[in-house]
């Protein structure tokens, strides 16, 4: 059995305002008792195990990892796997045979809506009774509110897809962010004299809004730099159709090539768009590089 710990319960498909009352809840109760603190979530949507249908979550199982712990100070997250075995678990085998006897749960923390268990019988009703029953500490977190709107993950999701990073950014209470490894790309952006670093977005993770939006980049060593990102198919390049999101870095020199980086989303700039040639994009990539100076001129980096 692991350490005793106060555990959150959640699926968290992103990090946003409501998850972070939830979060900040578990760590401060973490303290109070001289435990750890935890998170348990799943690898993927539970809804897209008992539909078949394929979910499109806000970040990756790797970046809500990074944004629980960086931003709220949570000890651990468990990424439990979503599979046959736990979807018809009873909700009262997850609480006493898995939180307690295997994660050494003393007090679990749940939003307002949530359920779980088999068919979704265990409701934070019962969550709290059955705490009780095991001498458990127990902390049902309200629904929280933006400009008089409740944060949802799928408002949240309508933001993303928009391209509304602003007001995405506000309901999430950090910037949208993507991490990975760069790889090498095709080298165009080389051939120009603008080289750019490459991100995928995982199959899993929901696509921003095509075009090119303003973005910082943030480093192995702590630095971070400003970016112009575009967003979309490369259509006047490239005719293959592949999502792809590259990054060029404002005022950096270096290889970035298989370093781990955190790109962050600021404000979209403009749609995508096919030009000319190389040289009229060129024209283009300079222009948003201005803007992207003049923005950071304006407005201190998070």
């Amino acid at each position: 059995m692991h350490k005793s710990s106060v555990i959150a319960l959640g699926f968290f498909d992103g990090v946003h305002l409501g998850h972070g009352a939830l979060l900040r809840r578990t760590v401060q109760r973490a303290r109070e008792l001289g435990v750890g603190s935890a998170v348990f979530t799943f690898d993927r949507p539970p809804k897209e195990v008992v539909t078949g249908k394929p979910v499109a979550l806000i970040n990756s199982p790797e970046d809500r990892r990074d944004l629980m712990e960086r931003l709220y100070g949570v000890e651990r997250v468990i990424l439990a796997p979503f599979d046959e075995q736990m979807m018809h678990c009873p909700w009262e085998d997850f609480v006493e045979q898995l939180l307690v006897r295997e994660y050494g749960a003393v007090h679990l923390v749940a939003g307002h809506d949530f359920h779980f268990g088999y068919k979704n019988e265990g409701t934070p009703e019962r969550l709290v009774e059955k705490c009780r029953q095991l001498g458990l500490g127990c902390d049902i977190i309200p629904k929280v509110e933006c400009d008089g709107r409740t944060v949802s993950s799928t408002y949240i999701r309508t933001l993303v897809e928009a391209g509304d990073m602003e007001q995405a950014a506000r309901f999430l209470g950090h910037r949208h962010c993507l991490s990975q490894i760069v790889r090498h790309g095709q080298r165009f952006g080389r051939t120009i004299g603008i080289p750019t670093v490459n991100f995928t977005v995982p199959p899993t993770v929901l696509v921003p809004r095509h075009g090119v939006y303003i973005t910082r980049v943030f480093l192995p060593d702590g630095r971070s730099c400003a970016g112009v990102t575009n967003v979309g198919t490369r259509p006047t390049v490239s005719s293959a159709g592949t999502v792809t999101v590259e990054t060029f870095l404002l005022n950096f020199q270096g290889d970035l090539y298989d370093k781990h980086l955190r790109l962050e989303f600021y404000s979209r700039l403009r749609h995508e768009q096919r030009f000319d040639g190389p040289d009229a994009l060129k024209e283009q990539i300079h222009r948003d590089i201005t803007a992207a100076q003049a923005y950071f001129a304006e407005h201190t980096p998070d």
